[in-house]
This record gives structure tokens, sequence and C-alpha cells, in this order.
């Protein structure tokens, strides 16, 4: 611990607010708030902490804390500051998972269509339904029943959906209020629970047309009838009361915690959610503010109720959420919370060895990493590698491992200008040059550590570039690849000298993965360019013509030849300006005569 955390620690205020925990770089890493800030930060640097834990102290070099007069304001603000500054230590609500929902819209003529988006704009939802072929399905049959209007904007003309007798022409003819009104209540009722009297109706309908051996008929009602089934009715735990619930129920071990989420619609559980994740607070705070992002941040829409498990400050999420958060504490509901809660505690036991077993790939080995080259934690690393054919096309790329994990969408692609023919390690330096160039200008952050794949020569040629033209001292290792083209050998140092890693080890996996990311970002790249230069043609270097000229060209005289043939009349009928037409045969003549010279043979 360095004396500016200690100074910190011993004026801290036992009043509630926000904590922000910075890294060496001033990076946020990790956000969290307490109802006495005095006792929670001190926590993270006294008594015994798990692994998991130790690590993110390890990287905190400083931290900064807002005061706040109450808990609810705090709560708030550390989902704001969570969400402007995406701290790496804290939750991450990744919601892959969003389910399509029924909704008819709130306009003039309102519509019925499928979305995933919920959005404050009067519209009503229904929802979420986990099976997105039967929701469209069920669409599909409500528009046959319901004739609301189906086109995004109003036509000037009615469609054939009028003259089938699904929608009543709003664009032609006059539709009232009061109609809409009418349709709207009997969709909402449908999807609400009376869909029962619809399906009884189609199995009539359907055992009708069997009979009259109408089979293809009735095979259509049948699948109807499934499809309603599985949106309306797709499991059997129901309340009575058909109240929007949604039901928390957490479970917590060795620093990891899983939240289960059941969606009760009409009084029926319809799907659930799971997230499990590491935490480092008290385990009760960290599910109150799970709870709070999920809805607002993570635009969650909001049932009627929601029901946790205790000792949750239902109070505090009530006040957050302004809906009603209940205990409860017997019956079915109770029933129902501590089922979330059992269903937690299985997940989390039986991803409890992935997740150990991800760390180990990951975070894991980066330290060990780092431990076997002497150097700091390397959490960011760019590594380099380049590629041409014979000095065709010569391209670089750079990829970054952020904690062992490809960090995507900081991958970069370099086209070299400067190097002329196969030169692998003037290629190097320039790119090296040109990274770490922007990087100083833009106060971009500096990697924990640079990988070149490429052995001694590479790595010469990009140190020199740090050291004596940057003046970075950053470390820098090198990979080296058998016969194979397989991960060989580390390299590290100045002179470079191996370094010996267990080919089982983590950490070889870690440096071989980053080696074949790096590859083939760069071999990707390249062929990208190989592809646009293959449709390349002499009309590309004339003046005046384009991408739309060039096309019009080879799409009426389908080749060079024809072009160079053709009179400047032609040209001109395409539209073609006549100082551009002139040049255009000026060149492709001249490219002619040019290329018979070259290829006549010397005389003796």
């Amino acid at each position: 611990m360095n004396n500016t955390i200690k100074e910190k620690l011993a004026v801290l205020p036992a009043q509630p607010g926000c904590y922000l925990m910075k890294d060496k770089n001033n990076t946020v890493i990790y956000v969290g708030k307490s109802k006495l800030l005095k006792n929670r930060v001190r926590s993270y640097f006294s008594g015994a902490n798990d692994q998991k834990t130790q690590r993110l102290v390890q990287e905190i070099v400083d931290f900064e804390y807002i005061v706040t007069s109450s808990e609810i304001e705090a709560l708030i603000l550390e989902m704001n500051l969570i969400k402007k500054y995406d701290p790496k230590y804290n939750i991450l609500l990744k919601d892959d998972k969003t389910y399509p929902y029924l909704k008819i819209t709130s306009e003039e003529h309102p519509r019925l269509i499928v979305t995933r988006k919920v959005k404050k704009d009067k519209g009503k939802y229904f929802g979420p339904y986990p099976n997105v072929i039967a929701a469209r399905e069920t669409k599909k049959l409500l528009d046959r029943l319901y004739p609301l209007r189906k086109c995004d904007r109003m036509p000037d003309r009615v469609c054939l959906y009028y003259h089938m007798n699904q929608c009543l022409g709003p664009c032609v003819y006059p539709v009232s209020e009061e109609t809409n009104k009418q349709i709207v209540q009997s969709i909402s009722s449908f999807l609400g629970g009376g869909h029962r009297e619809i399906k009884n109706d189609l199995k009539d309908k359907m055992f009708k047309a069997s009979e009259e051996l109408d089979f293809e008929r009735a095979k259509e009602l049948r699948d109807q009838i499934q499809h309603i089934e599985s949106v309306m009715e797709q499991q059997k735990m129901t309340l009575n009361d058909k109240v929007d619930r949604d039901v928390f129920g957490f479970a917590y071990d060795k620093g990891w915690m899983c939240v289960q989420v059941f969606f009760i619609r009409q009084g029926k559980l319809i799907e659930r959610d799971v997230s499990i994740f590491p935490f480092f607070d008290d385990p009760e705070d960290t599910f109150v503010s799970y709870i709070g992002r999920f809805y607002l941040h993570q635009n969650h829409p909001k049932p009627k109720q929601v029901l946790v498990p205790a000792p949750t400050d239902n109070e505090l999420l009530e006040k957050l959420l302004e809906i009603d958060v209940h205990i409860p504490y017997r019956g079915r509901k109770k029933e129902l919370v501590k089922l979330a809660a059992k269903n937690a505690q299985i997940a989390l036991e039986e991803k409890f060895s992935l997740i150990e077993r991800d760390e180990e790939r990951t975070v894991k080995a980066v330290e060990d990493l780092g431990a076997r080259l002497n150097i700091e934690i390397p959490h960011r690393i760019e590594a380099f590698d380049n590629s041409n054919i014979q000095g065709t096309d010569p391209v670089s790329a750079m990829v970054v491992f952020m904690d062992g994990r490809p960090l995507k969408k900081e991958y970069r692609k370099y086209k070299v200008r400067d190097v002329v023919g196969p030169d692998d390690y003037e290629t190097m330096r320039e790119v090296v040059r040109r990274r770490y160039t922007r990087v100083l200008k833009e106060n971009l952050p500096l990697p924990d550590l640079i990988v070149i794949d490429g052995g001694k020569g590479q790595m010469n040629a990009a140190l020199d570039v740090l050291e004596n033209e940057l003046g970075l001292d950053i470390p820098l290792c090198g990979l080296a690849k058998d016969d194979k083209h397989k991960t060989s050998e580390l390299l590290y140092g100045n002179p470079p000298t191996i370094v010996p890693l267990d080919r089982q080890s983590q950490e070889f996996y870690l440096i071989q993965r980053i080696q074949d990311e790096v590859h083939r970002f760069a071999i990707t790249f390249h062929r990208q360019l190989r592809g646009k230069s293959a449709f390349k043609s002499e009309l590309d270097s004339i003046p005046g013509v384009g991408e739309k000229r060039r096309r019009l060209l080879l799409t009426h005289f389908k080749n060079i030849n024809e072009i160079r043939m053709a009179s400047l009349e032609e040209l001109k009928k395409l539209g073609i300006p006549q100082p551009t037409a002139e040049t255009i045969l000026n060149h492709l003549k001249g490219e002619k005569v040019n290329k018979e010279i070259d290829e006549s043979p010397l005389d003796n």
C-alpha cells in the first residue's frame, strides 16, 4: 500500500457515497458504493481477501470518493459511474438474450408488430416470449383475425391485405377511433389470457376440416393451435392473480454470484434469465446494485411487482425503481423465490469448474507470464505481425488482449507506406513507429507488453524505434515459430534470449493464442487487399474516370480492347464529356503503343 492510499484512508468520512479505484494509468478499474465509506474502503486494504479481490487490490494505486446524502443517491451514482467508466472489475451485464415482444403501437391507426426493444412510447407490450417462431406465427394468426393496418407507412391506395379482409384500409377509407380501440382491446384480451376461446374455435374448425377430408386445411389449423400453445401456455407454474412479476433469487460462493430471474407474465412463468459474475462488495449490496442496473441500464421492462429474498433492502429498491418490491414470507410467492435461489445455487455449482478453468486460461495465465518475464502483470498486451507475398501489398496488423481475452474493438490494420520490397524488419519499424507515435499524440493507453510475431531481427527493429526514437520503455518479446509454423520459442530481453516455458502451461497456450490471432488478422487483411487489387483495370489510372464511369464503360463495351477501338462519338453517346472521352482514348491507345514497344525484340 502506497503513502497516498494510507493518507486517504485515514481521513475517509463515515458517510454514504461512492468510491472509484484507479490503476497506475489513472484508469478507473472499479466503482463501488457504501453506507459507510470509511469502513468499506478500508476493508479492501486490511484483513484477509480472496485471491480475486487481492488481484484487484494489487492494481489499485489511488482512489477517489464522492459523498452522497443518502444510500439511494449512492446507488444511483454508482450505476451512472459504472456506465460512464465501464470499469473492468465491475459487473458486466451483457444482455445477449433479448426475447421478442408483441407490441400494439400507439399510432392513430395502430399496428401489431414483433419487437425486441421496449421503449417508453405509450405502446402496449406483451411478453417477453422465448419462442420467436411461435410469437411470429401467433402474430400472423392475429393479423388474420383482427384487421389492424400492416404497412409501416400509409400508402396512397389500398393493398392486398384490404382485399383479404385483414386491413380496414385507413389509407383510403375513414376508420373511427372507436373501431381501432375495440380491435386493440380484443387483441389485448387474447394476449392477456382470452386466447382459449380462439383456440377452442380453431379446434372445432380443424375437426370439421378433417371430417370433410380437407387435410391440408386441418394441418394448417393444427399448426396455428400449436403456436398459440407454445406462446401462451408453455409452462404450468402459475399464480392465480395473473399479475406480471419478476422473481429474483441469488447464490454466492468464492467471490462469485449467480442471479436467477423468473419472468412471470399473466400469472405464468414464461422464461428465466441467468447471470454469473465476480463481485467484490457485500453480497446483499451487490445484489441490489444488480437489480438496479438490470432495469435502469439494461432496459428490461419493469413489471408491476418484483419479488426478492430476505434480507434484501426492498425499500431502497422501491425508491430506485418506483415499483412494488416485495419480500414474501409465506405461500406460493415464497416458494417461487426459494426456487429461483435454488436454481441459482445449482447453476453456480455447475459453472464453477468452467469459471475457474477460464480464469486459469486468462487472468492467471497473464499473471504467470508476467512472473516468467519478471515484469509487472501485463494486463494489456499488443501484438504485431506482417504479411506480404514477395513484397506485394505489404500489410501489418495489431491485436490487443486485455487480461488474456481479445479486445477486438481495438484491433488495427496498417497498409505499409514507405517500405519497398519484402523487408520485414523495416516494415516492423514503420508500423511500430506509426502505432506509438499516435498513442503518444492522442494520449492513448500504453500496453504493459508488446509481442512481435518474429525473431531477433524483428524484435531489435521494434526496440530501436521504441527506445531510441520514441523514448518508450515497454517490455517487448518475440515469438519464433518452428518448421510447422507453430509457436516454438518465447524470446525476451536485450539481447533477446529464450525464455523456457512448459508447453503444457497456460502461459504458453496464451502466447500461442495471441500469435495465432494476430497472424489470422494480418492474413485476412492481406487477402482482402489482394482481392481488391485483382479487380483493378487500366481505367483506374485515367483522370476523370471514377467507379461509376468505369462500370458504365465496361458494361457497354465488355472489355478494354473494345473501348480502345471505340470512336469519340461512341463515348460521348454514353454521356461522357468530350475532354474526358479524348483522355480515355489517348491513354488507352498510348498504353497499347508502349506495350508493343516494351515487348518488341531488341536489335542486335
